[in-house]
């Protein structure tokens, strides 16, 4: 059975700076961890399946409709519930991208086609993506930043895009889990067009902005109710933990952790790109909490026995072992990691 690799493999390995998974280097908030600690007796009680007092959170947070709202045991778990309720016959989905999409729609039986992403394009979705978009597609997923590239499709296009997607009744998955971590983001989002368009699912997650990986908690929004029903009775009951919920609900409290998130992304991010582009290694413009740059294969092997794991990126489609994908985390680790790749580039 074919392997689907992820970031955060750090059980069997010896590492002391995880840079394989592009969580908030703030860690987990100190709202959240209060509250955990505050209601661990609550853990022994079965956890509301339909998410009530965390949806009208999010519904607030979103200033959406909480009947458009589903949550899930992380954003993989509604990728999967979303495919098995479309059941779509053939599917494109981005190459370079997040290999779960391909995983869904694979286990739900539909044949997956690609739209392939090319290094002389930075790896951009470009307006060759409209060609192909016709009537024997049923669904697109987009991400957006993209992972594991971390570059963000132009409003422009995307209003093209979904233009493309009506006109062919293509359903438009749009996966915006790193988009809190850019600037502008109100500008890309495609929120603002859902209340409008029952032909779009918006996808979002706790998981990276909050540092709640090991809580999993994804949300989806869209228009569709039929559709967020069936979503809400495939796969099993009580898929969201009496944690994640109230974590959930406590974490969109912190809009004082969020904004000094983006301020420290942002300046870690300048920071690791011009370091690595002075370096004369060749780095993809970042836009979000992760640096996509191309490198000599052996990096990998020689950060690991230095205690550092980097995402070697060879299993996603149209990549090989040159290229990775690291995180950005506080200054005092990022020099470490800039300090180690100057080593590896000193000796090879």
């Amino acid at each position: 059975m074919e392997q689907y690799r992820h970031g955060g493999e750090v059980y069997d390995k010896k590492i002391r700076w995880d840079f394989s998974v592009n969580t908030n280097p703030l860690g987990l908030p100190e709202g959240v961890k209060k509250t955990l600690i505050e209601q661990v007796d609550t853990f022994t009680l079965y956890p509301d399946n339909r998410c009530s007092r965390l949806i009208t959170a999010i519904a607030d947070y979103e200033e959406v409709n909480r009947d458009t709202i589903i949550c899930g045991n992380g954003a993989s778990d509604i990728i999967f519930r979303l495919c098995y309720a479309l059941k779509p016959k053939k599917a494109m989905v981005m190459a370079p991208s997040f290999s779960e999409y391909e995983k869904a729609l694979t286990e739900a039986g539909g044949q997956i086609t690609y739209c392939l992403l090319t290094e002389g394009e930075e790896f951009n979705v470009t307006e060759l993506l409209l060609n192909q978009l016709d009537e024997t597609i049923d669904l697109l997923f987009l991400c957006n930043p993209n992972n594991p590239v971390g570059n963000l499709i132009s409003p422009p296009l995307l209003e093209k895009i979904m233009e493309q997607c009506l006109k062919y009744n293509i359903f438009l998955v749009m996966d915006e889990c790193f988009i809190e971590f850019t600037d502008n983001m109100e500008s890309y989002s495609i929120k603002k067009y859902i209340i409008d368009n029952d032909k779009i699912f918006l996808l979002k997650a706790f998981t990276k902005l909050y540092a709640m990986a090991g809580l999993r908690l994804g949300y989806g929004i869209c228009s569709d109710l039929q559709l967020v029903n069936r979503m809400s009775a495939i796969g099993p009951a009580w898929n969201v933990s009496v944690p994640a919920q109230l974590a959930g609900i406590e974490a969109l409290k912190e809009e004082t952790y969020r904004l000094k998130t983006r301020d420290i992304i942002r300046a870690e991010r300048e920071y690791l790109y011009n370091s690595l582009k002075i370096l004369g290694i060749k780095v993809f413009k970042p836009t979000a909490n992760y640096i996509f740059f191309k490198c000599r294969e052996n990096l990998y092997e020689f950060m690991m026995a230095r205690g550092i794991l980097v995402r070697q990126c060879d299993n996603y489609n149209q990549l090989n072992k040159e290229y990775y994908r690291i995180a950005v985390k506080n200054h005092e680790e990022n020099e470490i990691l800039i300090k180690k790749i100057t080593e590896f580039l000193e000796r090879v």
